[in-house]
């Protein structure tokens, strides 16, 4: 039986506009990005299997797109569906920070870098510009990959300070793998760019690590 011919109040569809999505489990929620299924499979099916093989919703998510889009009944459209999704929502709760905006509480400044950072598959190394009065003036993404001396370049970090007339900067990358605490390449790093940038004076302000659920400053640990 297909999910069309089940009582309306079992269509993840009906039940999402009847309910809300909250009532919906993490397959049927799938199931309504998935939309059909195939013979003998219905949509929830399909959910349910990839839940069933990946373990979690999050690893479907997160997983190599071509694990995912090779399975029976998914292919590379409804898994742009479901990437779409991602980023809808990453979008719709991303913490930001208007420029002009005054940067004096560090748990802003986490929360922003959090939404913009954590869900990267990768590294990233970013940076935030600030004026002499510890305003915004301007955010970029930098870097991509492992961090270390070889892939972080201080000439490119001071052109974009120079860019945007920035008198203060902070620092900031992910962690892929959760764990926030600093690594000695994170140390290293963090020192060659200071010394660095205070050839123009700029003042690092703090280099912010973020994890999945925590983050970790320098400048709180004392390490700028």
């Amino acid at each position: 039986m297909t999910i069309a011919n089940w009582p309306l109040s079992e269509r993840p569809r009906e039940k999402l506009l009847n309910l809300g999505p909250k009532y919906l489990s993490d397959a049927e929620l799938l199931a309504i990005f998935l939309r059909t299924g195939i013979r003998g499979k219905t949509a929830l099916d399909l959910a349910r299997d990839l839940l069933s093989e990946f373990g979690d919703l999050k690893k479907v998510l997160t997983a190599n797109p071509q694990l995912v889009y090779q399975k029976s009944g998914i292919g590379k459209a409804k898994y742009a569906l479901l990437k779409a999704a991602i980023e809808l929502s990453r979008r719709y709760n991303e913490e930001t920070i208007d420029f002009g905006e005054k940067l004096t509480n560090s748990e802003t400044t986490k929360r922003f870098l959090a939404s913009r950072l954590r869900d990267y598959p990768h590294e990233v190394f970013a940076c935030i510009f600030l004026n002499s009065q510890h305003d915004v003036i301007g955010f970029e993404e930098l870097f991509q990959g492992t961090l270390n001396e070889a892939n972080i370049y201080p000439r490119e970090v001071v052109k974009h300070c120079l860019n945007h007339n920035a008198a203060k900067i902070i620092l900031a990358h992910n962690h892929p793998s959760g764990n926030p605490n600093p690594s000695q390449a994170d140390r290293q790093v963090t020192q060659l760019l200071k010394e660095a940038l205070s050839l123009i004076d700029m003042q690092i302000l703090d280099h912010i690590i973020v994890g999945k659920k925590d983050n970790f400053s320098f400048a709180e640990a004392g390490l700028i």
